[in-house]
């Protein structure tokens, strides 16, 4: 189930079987035979440089962090620091006071709609989301418009799974104050056009969020270039610890926003009169932070750079392209979701199989899948289905694992025939 990838003589710079070594999760047996992890876009893998990582906290250095000035708490400062850095270069942000450290990328956004939203946003005031939204990126925003009387609109799909962005710019005008749209649809692996979505938006005045939670294991992602005014995604999706994530704003607007909650580590002084609050990036982090989830997305963004992501993006594209072919062959099977532009993710229905028995018996050959409406329950209305299955891909997945799965899909049609 390893074999190399069959598709074209184009030549790749990845070499799949050492990198699949570094993931012990792999190794293992599921049922008696060897796991295919089908289920990257839930949650990613973690590589031996992650979990050595934690381990090396916890052993060596376990110390909270900015408040002590023993070496324990130096030393866990300076690795907490540091990751802060590489988040920084990641994404390619301007500063390291842009990045604020949260539990992922859904407290990320709802930190944007109570921080920025709650003091900035009126009645009338409108919000653009889209139809492929995660429900992270659309409950946060109906809280917001109960609280403030703004209105919450959306951007359609069509049946390919793309954004009708004839029908965006029609959405857009004076009383545009917000738009959040995904940069990769979990459910359909759709590409968005978060460019021309973040410049429409800014011709009309509008702040623009990024949901980047799907696009950051995939492919690389510059905020200045890109131009956004906050973008989210969490390290559990990018072969990081769980409990983690990141929120890139403009230094501008952060330093606007009052702070989302309060206590230890995002103040400067307290008395029961007045409260001063620490500058960016602490006056957003109340409280102990996730230390060791902190030090393990910096050494996930270390193991992710020295692979490259051009590499990663380049090798997943194939892949997806190969896996895409073969469920074509399957009788019965509806791919949900044919953009042009779009990685990693097929979901499918399979003609007189529910999703969920589909799963069930695919895990019984081995083989981990997403089966349900992936927190993406519009999407689902949109095409009618009550769920799909869903195989997502990362770049330790392989061609011979996609052969077994094709070969479980065929097993699956056979027993409900």
């Amino acid at each position: 189930m390893t074999s190399a990838l069959k598709i074209d003589s184009t030549p790749l710079r990845l070499d799949v079987e050492k990198l699949r070594a570094d993931f012990p999760i792999l190794q293992q047996r599921v049922n008696g035979r060897p796991l295919v992890y089908l289920d990257n876009a839930a949650t990613t893998q973690k590589p031996v440089q992650v979990i050595t990582s934690q381990d090396q906290y916890y052993r060596e250095y376990n110390s909270n962090i900015h408040r002590g000035v023993h070496t324990l708490s130096s030393k866990a400062t300076a690795a907490f620091e540091q990751a802060r850095s590489r988040v920084r270069t990641f994404i390619h942000a301007a500063s390291d006071k842009e990045i604020i450290f949260v539990r992922g990328a859904t407290e990320a956004i709802n930190l944007v709609a109570q921080s920025y939203g709650r003091s900035r946003l009126g009645q009338g005031d409108e919000i653009i989301i889209s139809e492929m939204e995660h429900h992270s990126n659309i409950v946060p925003w109906q809280l917001l418009c109960e609280q403030t009387g703004a209105i919450l609109k959306v951007i359609p799909i069509n049946d390919d799974g793309e954004l009708i962005m004839d029908e965006y710019a029609k959405l857009l005008g004076e009383k545009t104050a917000m738009v959040a749209v995904t940069h990769i649809s979990n459910a359909l692996g759709t590409i968005n056009p978060v460019r021309q979505i973040i410049e429409m938006a800014h011709a009309h005045a509008a702040v623009v969020l990024i949901d980047g939670a799907q696009a950051a294991p995939h492919t690389g992602i510059d905020v200045q270039s890109l131009d956004c005014d906050f973008y989210v995604f969490s390290g559990h999706k990018l072969f990081a610890p769980t409990g983690i994530g990141v929120l890139y704003g403009r230094q501008h607007l952060l330093d606007s926003m009052p702070p989302y909650q309060g206590g230890g580590d995002m103040i400067r002084m307290v008395s029961f009169a007045k409260t001063l609050y620490s500058d960016l990036p602490y006056k957003f982090e109340a409280g102990t932070p996730n230390i060791a989830g902190v030090i393990g997305l910096g050494a996930a963004i270390d193991y992710l750079d020295a692979i490259g992501m051009d590499a990663i993006a380049q090798y997943e594209h194939k892949l997806l392209g190969y896996a895409t072919s073969a469920v074509k062959a399957v009788p019965g099977l509806k791919i949900i979701g044919t953009a042009r532009d779009k990685t990693s993710i097929l979901s499918f229905t399979l003609e007189g199989i529910h999703p969920h028995d589909l799963g069930t018996i695919l895990d019984y050959d081995g083989i981990a899948i997403r089966t349900g409406h992936h927190c993406a329950m519009p999407v689902m209305e949109h095409f009618h289905v009550p769920a799909t299955a869903r195989a997502s891909l990362a770049f330790y997945n392989t061609s011979g694992e996609i052969d077994y799965f094709i070969q479980s899909l065929h097993k699956a049609r056979e027993i409900f025939r």
